[in-house]
């Protein structure tokens, strides 16, 4: 190995292997998608994936998707399906808005965009 190159640690898990080979969450996740740990998620804690642990300890404040992606530096498309199957098993609660057409909401896509400028 090149000298310069950090050595591996064992604790990377190449996403592919985390999501088990799938690509697409189990449900629709928006970025801005709130996850909170359940009690169920604690209580399953010492039995979880490095990954799920992660979650499930980050989570206990919640956390936006896009936060826990920032957080545990993978990509969304991962944390989605992660956290979607953690959802599944109860280790945390997602709350997201959602609209009754399912596309986003022009109000609140025109806030994002007045943030923006002002930066």
């Amino acid at each position: 190995m090149n000298g310069n190159a950090p050595e591996p640690s064992g604790e990377l898990v190449r996403p592919y292997t985390a999501t088990r080979g799938r690509a697409r969450p189990s449900r629709l996740l928006a970025l801005e998608a709130m996850v909170t740990t359940t009690p169920q998620g604690f209580a399953r804690m010492p039995g979880l994936l490095l990954e799920q642990k992660s979650i499930v300890t980050m989570c206990v404040r919640p956390q936006s998707v896009i936060e826990v992606a920032a957080a545990l530096r993978l990509p969304v498309g991962v944390v989605r399906v992660l956290v979607s199957d953690a959802a599944a098993e109860r280790l945390v609660d997602i709350s997201q808005l959602s609209t009754p057409t399912g596309a986003p909401e022009l109000d609140l896509l025109d806030r994002v965009l007045t943030g923006l400028r002002r930066l």
